[in-house]
């Protein structure tokens, strides 16, 4: 008998890509995926912890959920219900004491341990709590499972966990110390995504440019390496990686294989959270915006025409103006195609959590708003750039309208075209003609076989 899964995601690609491995990971127990919780057999909440109140987001969610599973108790059916990710990892216990409607609580790097305990929950009808850092035997045991994925991109986790204790971020405390797998065991799944109609992959991890995976003969493998690497797959015509730390940038493999290799595309994730000397010393980012500067240029001799985006902490505690104000400079100087902007919220456990200068909402507020108007404006230069170019887009979905379809430039721009819907999952060739803040439009010109 099929049995319904219902999955929910919140936060960054690594949870995005750890819900499809608990979904493939599932699929031989028997369950299927479902498009809603109401008569679900299990119920899988994928947290993220890195936003405030994102643990309140969740208790809101398992109340809902909460009445559902009530109602399938009522006529003699069981519901699991199960909490997974970073919240789970920095709640624990105190999830099941709030929510008591919880049968599972599971941390990042014990989530291939969920055969067996939704099994111990059924037998033995009590709930568990499972929060082990053991990123090596998660991999290991989630190696043989194939990525559910109907989509010609998907993700490919090399990297967890991160060592450098930014004092905004809770990922060292959630995800754990760097672990990098094995160069063998990420080839050998790339080759996989490859047999099932993948043809770009994204490497992720917390902190993916500090890979340092071992090769079969003991060797360390770098990023630039593995990216050679799996390269040489047919089938796989696209490589990305994210995210990065801009201290771990500095490897020459890398800024030659970008150089080098034509798989590789010319878009990179780089945050830098702050444009100003005085708050990264504050981060304890362990950099300046110089280097950060630095890094950039040395990208662009490497690939003249890279895009960059980047992550932005507004309102962090001391924050002055004219730190601000140096925040947008840094906007100015890069031209960055996309960004993701926020205001610092405290995450409780981190050192800038007990800081006395926390700044008032309302300026963050009003300051989020000017560093977003500077952000759309360098986005909207950047695809008007575009115009009168062709590009080789890979086309993952259909679109709005009929016979719209949707795919990706290799600068991570949404490309919007009409076309037959069987070109879904090539790589065709775009004159574009318009260009939006959040999309470019054009027509379609001819195939490419390669990006």
């Amino acid at each position: 008998m099929i049995k319904k899964l219902y999955t929910e995601t919140y936060g960054c690609q690594m949870n995005v890509y750890d819900t499809q491995k608990m979904t493939a990971l599932l699929k031989p127990h028997g369950f299927a995926p479902h498009d809603t919780y109401e008569d679900a057999d299990v119920v899988i909440l994928n947290t993220c912890n890195i936003r405030e109140k994102a643990a309140e987001k969740m208790y809101c969610e398992l109340g809902r959920i909460r009445d559902a599973k009530q109602r399938k108790k009522a006529i003699g059916e069981q519901m699991l219900i199960v909490v997974a990710g970073c919240v789970a990892q920095a709640e624990g216990e105190e999830i099941i004491k709030r929510a008591s409607c919880v049968d599972i609580v599971v941390g990042p790097q014990s989530y291939h341990n969920l055969p067996e305990l939704i099994t111990k929950v059924r037998h033995e009808r009590k709930w568990v709590v499972q929060l082990d850092f053991t990123p090596d035997e998660k991999f290991d045991a989630l190696q043989a499972e194939a990525q559910e994925t109907q989509s010609a991109a998907a993700f490919l986790s090399i990297q967890e966990g991160c060592d450098k204790f930014c004092h905004f971020c809770v990922v060292p405390y959630t995800r754990g110390a760097e672990y990098s797998r094995p160069a063998s065991d990420v080839y050998k799944e790339a080759v996989r995504l490859a047999e099932n109609g993948v043809r770009e992959i994204t490497l992720l991890g917390q902190n993916v440019s500090g890979y340092h995976g071992l090769a079969t003969d003991g060797q360390q493998v770098s990023i630039g390496q593995l990216i050679r690497m799996i390269a040489h797959i047919d089938g796989i015509e696209r490589i990305r990686y994210t995210t990065s730390h801009p201290n771990d940038m500095t490897d020459e493999e890398l800024f030659r294989v970008h150089a080098e290799e034509p798989k590789l595309m010319p878009f990179l994730h780089l945050p830098i959270q702050s444009g100003s000397n005085r708050i990264l010393k504050a981060m304890n980012r362990k950099h300046d915006r110089d280097f950060y500067l630095r890094v950039i240029e040395r990208f662009r001799q490497a690939r003249p025409d890279m895009l960059f985006s980047s992550d932005f902490i507004v309102g962090y505690p001391g924050e002055t103006e004219q730190d601000l104000q140096d925040t947008i400079d840094i906007v100015r100087q890069v031209g960055y195609g996309q960004c993701y902007s926020f205001k610092y919220s405290i995450r409780p456990g981190t050192p800038a959590a007990i800081l006395n200068d926390q700044i008032p909402e309302e300026i963050k507020d009003e300051r989020l708003q000017r560093l977003q108007t500077e952000l759309a404006r360098s986005q909207l230069e950047c695809n008007k750039k575009m115009i009168g170019l062709t590009l080789p887009v890979l086309f993952e979905k259909p679109g709005k309208r009929q016979h719209q379809l949707v795919g990706k430039s290799p600068y991570m721009q949404s490309v919007v075209v009409y076309g037959d819907p069987s070109l879904i999952g090539t790589i065709q060739q775009v004159s574009i003609s318009e260009a939006y803040q959040n999309s470019l439009h054009g027509e379609i010109y001819g195939t490419a076989s390669a990006a």
